[in-house]
């Protein structure tokens, strides 16, 4: 069969090169065709775009780019109807992909998949309606999901596991190299290791990495190594830099944790990735006007928490400082619980076992691919 699949950022691009993987375990002749990244691309089948070229966050930066924004769904739209594909797979990325949804509803009889569904619980639940009138099938990656979309909405859903499990899981396994090798390889010495992973866009960068970088610099007995993300140069992260003394490494995200003390981390699935690592860390996002962002967080947004560590476990786990509870002040006094508390160590660590245990067992990917080509071939 032939899967048309669209992805926005990178952890979409990674998520979606396992599922696409797992697909052709299932279907040994699908064709691909994808709006997505390089990730995809090794997989194999043709990409019509990269999803640098999609995006855009935040208001001022979406406001200027409208009419590339509307140029690339115009794109996608008319890519989708002349290759007739299917099924299109949408992941994540939900304000471009809600509206390629309703087109395809409008437009086509092509079934639309949803894979990681968009988090209306936490934000513009109206959303449901678009979701309900326009996806097909729903492939849940957070076991929470399902009391929302099927005990509060009556949408039926299917809960697959989490693929960063997957991910996870499979780093440990091959993963050999020792401390001292690691070390060696990135030109750190002996001092033990604070990770800063300041998210994967460039305003996260800009907004959380200063005030990370000036209160990790309280600890002078260890070393500040940030994990650089995919597409950002190491130019753009010198201009935050500054004078503080950090190591710069790319695509070594996994390694940089397994060999690392503690973590301050944005949120998002970098989160879950520390804690299913078993690194002790905090959670720091910026957000301009501080104080009136948590007005919003305390009454506007639906959910107590923002990281998934803490919304999977229903409960806090890790701690949040966000909005105006994100200074270098609070960052620092956090750290310094995490690195020399041995008690609230070992508590977060326990946590971490709990939302693990939550998440359930690896084989996400496999799982999602098995279903949807049954119920494509129960369709078709």
């Amino acid at each position: 069969m032939k899967y048309y699949l669209i992805v926005g950022e990178a952890s979409g691009d990674l998520h979606a090169s396992h599922l696409m993987a797992a697909l052709k375990q299932e279907d040994a002749q699908a064709e691909f065709r994808f709006f997505g990244g390089d990730l995809m691309s090794a997989v194999g089948g043709t990409r019509v775009k990269h999803y640098r070229e999609l995006a855009y966050m935040g208001f001022i930066p979406v406001l200027m780019h409208l009419r590339t924004i509307f140029a690339n769904m115009k794109r996608c739209k008319d890519d989708i109807v002349a290759w007739q594909p299917d099924v299109v797979i949408l992941v994540d990325y939900p304000g471009f992909n809600l509206n390629i949804a309703k087109f395809v509803r409008a437009h086509t009889h092509i079934p639309v998949y949803y894979y990681i569904s968009p988090k209306i619980w936490a934000w513009k639940e109206y959303r449901i309606k678009n979701i309900k009138r326009d996806v097909d099938e729903l492939f849940s990656i957070l076991p929470f999901e399902v009391d929302f979309f099927e005990g509060k909405h009556q949408y039926p859903i299917h809960y697959v596991g989490n693929p960063t499990v997957d991910e996870v899981s499979s780093f440990c396994k091959g993963y050999t190299e020792s401390h001292e090798a690691f070390l060696q390889k990135n030109g750190l010495d002996a001092r033990p290791i604070i990770a800063l992973l300041a998210g994967s866009r460039r305003q996260e960068i800009k907004d959380n990495l200063p005030d990370m970088l000036r209160a990790a610099s309280a600890f002078p007995e260890y070393q500040l190594v940030l994990a650089g993300a995919p597409g950002i140069s190491p130019d753009y992260y010198a201009q935050y830099i500054g004078g503080e003394k950090v190591k710069v490494i790319f695509n070594q995200t996994y390694p940089l944790l397994r060999h690392a003390q503690a973590a301050l981390v944005t949120s998002g699935t970098a989160t879950l990735e520390t804690a299913l690592l078993r690194v002790p860390q905090a959670v720091c996002y910026h957000t301009p006007i501080g104080k009136v962002i948590a007005f919003l967080k305390r009454h506007v947004l639906k959910v107590p928490y923002i990281s998934l560590v803490n919304l999977i476990a229903n409960r806090e786990v890790v701690r949040e400082l966000v909005a105006d509870l994100m200074t270098v002040d609070q960052i620092r006094e956090e750290l310094h619980r995490i690195l020399y508390d041995e008690t609230y160590r070992n508590q977060m660590l326990a946590g971490y076992d709990y939302m693990a245990s939550r998440l359930g067992e690896p084989g996400a990917p496999a799982r999602a691919a098995h279903l949807m080509v049954k119920l494509l071939k129960q369709k078709g």
